[in-house]
């Protein structure tokens, strides 16, 4: 091994901020920050020039952004509806009848949110179909993506993601600008044009939903990411003790193929036994002679993630979610659609910081 799992986990809270920073703390300091810079009066408004206009939006892009990826889980589909959010915001201020904005932070929230809405229907007949187990696209971050208060926001996990995809679009919307940014509720009833009371009643709903089924805790970072390379290193290299150490008894694999990439079951599997079995079955499966595999310890913009990559480019991108008293792992999410993993293939080959692995030992014995 080049770099063992307790450096790796060294290497990632390099990475990652030195202290997460909850969704109502860096709407804090969003607000603080952000608030007086984009207020602006009517005759700020009448001097805008294209210039500005674009400096006012790409201020805001990364907070637009992570509000459509919260309510979306996807970021192909993100990209597509910030560039409506843009065109939306160009041609208002190209509009010669059209009044001043008076807050642009409000205004462009409230037209992300609405854009995201009208995707929800899309997504999901999309999803109706869709090959297996559907898990949210992985968000692939850098240290460079770490810095600023919108993009400490970020720390949903993989685990809240998939559980953000039971609750109703609206109960989605409301959770992710209250929990997740810290909006107010009559800025939220603004921005879904209904009233604060029918917002409060669907936070209420949307906060008892999720916490149910995913009670409010989060892994140290350096623990988090050492379970992921252990859980990688096991998988991948067929160690049936080390896989049954790490996993808890109750663990849950989900893998999302798409049809495209390798799934092992179309359905979550339960079951410490079983999910180890399975995971043994695709190590004993791999070519012994796949060019260049090798685990890189990435990380996304909740939680650490093993890559698993060739010299084709990604293979899989591996995510875990431990128990709130330990470190056993409860949650296995494997990602190996290509379509999903796009952005993982400048990242894969970046240099050695991130890397958990020169070679998985696969097949080895």
């Amino acid at each position: 091994m080049v770099v063992t799992p307790s450096q790796a986990a060294v290497v990632y809270e390099a990475l990652a901020p030195a202290e997460p920073v909850t969704g109502r703390e860096a709407a804090e300091v969003t607000e603080m920050a952000e608030a007086p810079e984009v207020t602006e009066t009517a005759a700020e408004e009448a001097g805008a020039t294209d210039d500005t206009v674009t400096e006012r939006f790409l201020r805001l892009r990364p907070l637009l952004f992570s509000v459509i990826y919260h309510m979306l889980g996807s970021v192909a589909d993100t990209e597509d509806a910030l560039q409506e959010v843009w065109l939306a915001w160009a041609a208002r201020h190209r509009a010669p009848a059209a009044g001043p904005v008076v807050n642009a932070r409000a205004y462009l929230v409230r037209t992300a949110v609405n854009q995201a809405l009208a995707r929800r229907t899309d997504l999901r007949r999309r999803r109706e179909t869709y090959v297996g187990c559907w898990l949210p696209e992985p968000l692939f971050v850098t240290e460079d993506d770490a810095s600023g208060p919108v993009e400490r926001a970020e720390v949903v996990s993989t685990a809240v993601l998939v559980v953000l995809e039971t609750l109703s679009p609206l109960e989605r919307a409301v959770f992710v600008l209250h929990e997740v940014f810290g909006f107010g509720h009559p800025e939220i009833a603004d921005a879904l044009g209904r009233s604060p009371a029918a917002v409060r009643q669907l936070a209420v709903r949307a906060r008892r939903h999720v916490h149910a089924r995913r009670p409010r805790h989060r892994p140290e970072p350096g623990r988090h990411a050492e379970a992921t390379a252990r859980f990688a290193e096991a998988a991948l290299g067929g160690d049936l003790q080390a896989l049954l150490r790490v996993l808890a008894p109750d663990v849950t694999l989900w893998t999302d193929g798409g049809g495209k990439g390798p799934a092992v079951s179309a359905r979550p599997v339960h079951g410490r036994e079983r999910v180890a079995a399975l995971f043994l079955a695709i190590a004993g499966a791999l070519p012994v002679d796949l060019p260049g595999l090798r685990i890189r310890l990435r990380r996304t913009a909740g939680d650490p993630c093993a890559l698993v990559v060739t010299d084709a480019g990604p293979l899989a991108a591996l995510i875990v979610d431990l128990a709130p008293d330990g470190d056993r792992i409860t949650a296995v999410y494997s990602v190996t659609n290509p379509d999903k993993l796009a952005g993982a293939r400048e990242l894969a080959e970046r240099g050695p910081g991130g890397r958990v692995d020169g070679s998985t030992g696969t097949n080895s014995g």
